[in-house]
């Protein structure tokens, strides 16, 4: 029972950091119906910024200010940049842009900062597990990851469900020519929707950061393909799908590597991805159809 809640606490501990991704994704995914590649690296490059302001300044708090105001406008200078016409081309198209796109940013992380010094983010609090009758249960940390998560998507969400500026970019996303007519600035709601997938990447960076042994230019790489399965397996049109489906995938990943080997632990996502494709492709939360043809 202590290692199943174990499992459990972790599962969802790293659930919350692939709920972020695939929230990025998600709404990048809304507004163009483009998957971003390169959302990992653009996260990379917000934890290079933190780290950078932290060693300057000896403080976290503004290494993460300085990685989220970094997200926002990465991801508005990378769709005004290289994916604005990418958004009109055929999908396939997009997806080899956004590979290449990955690959320049850590290629130009990795000239920028020496790949051979180590650099690491401490976590912003204590990983020691607090204890109810000998059992450990959750640590500080844990609460401050799936808290952040939890926030950022209720910050989303009441942006993009109730506001004016929610009503224009979702108008944007759907209508594009009738909010033209209405007086909406689409290509405007569109780079907004970018740099708020920014900010969630940047999250997840931050996040997942401290828990990895180094900070590099590769070391979203795995986390955003955990991340893409969990917004294809939650539907890659919700947002509560993306945190359910980064919470769900998570808990599975952890009780597959925790009691069976860590070495399955992609094996894992690969089924699970396979499984979902298979049964409900349109995803677990989404209101789209599957289109058969």
């Amino acid at each position: 029972m202590e290692r199943f809640i174990l499992f459990t606490v972790n599962g969802f501990a790293f659930g919350a950091i692939y709920a972020s991704v695939a929230l990025a994704l998600v709404i990048i995914w809304r507004a163009t119906r483009v998957l971003n590649f390169a959302q990992g690296a653009q996260a990379v490059a917000s934890a290079y910024v933190a780290w950078s302001v932290t060693d300057a300044t000896g403080s976290f708090w503004l290494g993460v200010l300085a990685a989220l105001v970094s997200g926002l406008v990465i991801g508005a200078l990378v769709q005004l940049t290289v994916f604005r016409k990418a958004e009109s081309m055929p999908h396939l198209n997009a997806v080899i842009v956004g590979v290449g796109l990955l690959i320049l940013i850590q290629a130009v992380l990795g000239m920028a900062y020496s790949v051979e010094t180590t650099r690491t983010i401490d976590a912003a609090f204590s990983s020691s597990k607090w204890q109810v009758a000998g059992t450990p249960l959750v640590s500080p940390q844990d609460v401050f990851v799936l808290g952040s998560v939890l926030l950022v998507m209720a910050g989303i969400g009441y942006l993009m469900a109730k506001t004016p500026v929610g009503l224009r970019m979702r108008a944007a996303a759907f209508a594009p020519d009738t909010a033209r007519l209405m007086g909406v600035k689409v290509s405007r709601m569109l780079t907004l929707g970018w740099a708020v997938a920014g900010l969630a990447g940047a999250v997840a960076a931050i996040l997942v950061v401290p828990t990895s042994a180094e900070l590099t230019p590769q070391v979203m790489d795995g986390v955003f393909v955990l991340g893409f399965t969990a917004a294809v397996v939650g539907g890659l049109d919700s947002l509560v799908g993306a945190v359910v489906g980064g919470l769900g995938v998570g808990l599975v990943l952890s009780y597959t590597s925790g009691y069976l080997s860590s070495d399955l632990l992609y094996p894992a996502a690969l089924v699970l991805l396979i499984v979902i494709l298979l049964v409900k492709p349109e995803g677990l939360f989404s209101a789209a159809q599957a289109r058969r043809v």
